[in-house]
């Protein structure tokens, strides 16, 4: 019997954005509340005083209950707003309570663009990212658009750098056993889902 050919990139990516969107609003909710109670005690999260979070699309874990305890708290957070130009460029912006956002072209919400509240990666603490699949070895399989890798592109350059601290936040139904990595790719310190914490070894 001959084994199956190992998934593509793009067809592991529409299996595995069909599992998350497939989970009910209920389940959502209870693993946004899953995934705070991993965090929001975490020495990693108590620590960290600049934070960037991103707001859910596609069935993505939902970390809205970090952004406003971490507020409440007094942390700076940060939402990730997209360049018009070059349009393959990200940065990571301060948000406050309540602020208007608006979406961008691909419809997730963003604030308005505004230079003078924007933080350079290596300047936060702690950034959580969204993730279309992981596995236990810090691996991250992205949408596709490639933004967080040239924003945190540095890294593979500076390894003695420590900041900012790097989690994936997930479901646990995109676990994936291994993720092939591309030259570009960069991997994780770990991933949080609302059932465990997953450190990269």
């Amino acid at each position: 019997m001959t084994e199956p050919a190992p998934l593509s990139r793009p067809q592991l990516r529409r299996m595995l954005r069909r599992a998350r969107r497939a989970l009910t609003a209920r389940q959502q909710r209870r693993a946004a509340h899953g995934l705070y109670r991993q965090l929001a005690q975490h020495p990693v999260w108590r620590r960290a005083q600049h934070i960037s979070l991103y707001l859910p699309t596609d069935g993505e874990i939902d970390p809205r209950l970090l952004l406003r305890a971490a507020q409440r708290r007094g942390k700076a957070t940060y939402l990730p707003v997209l360049s018009a130009w070059p349009r393959t460029k990200m940065a990571f912006q301060r948000v406050r309570p309540g602020e208007k956002l608006k979406p961008n072209r691909f419809r997730i919400l963003e604030p308005r663009v505004n230079v003078a509240r924007q933080r350079k990666a290596w300047a936060l603490d702690l950034v959580l990212l969204p993730l279309v699949g992981f596995d236990e070895t810090g691996g991250r399989l992205g949408m596709g658009g490639g933004f967080y890798d040239r924003s945190l592109a540095y890294l593979a350059r500076r390894k003695s750098w420590r900041k900012p601290t790097l989690l994936g936040l997930a479901h646990e139904c995109q676990k994936v056993e291994k993720l092939d990595q591309a030259s570009w790719d960069v991997p994780l310190q770990g991933t949080v889902t609302d059932r465990k914490w997953y450190v990269a070894r």
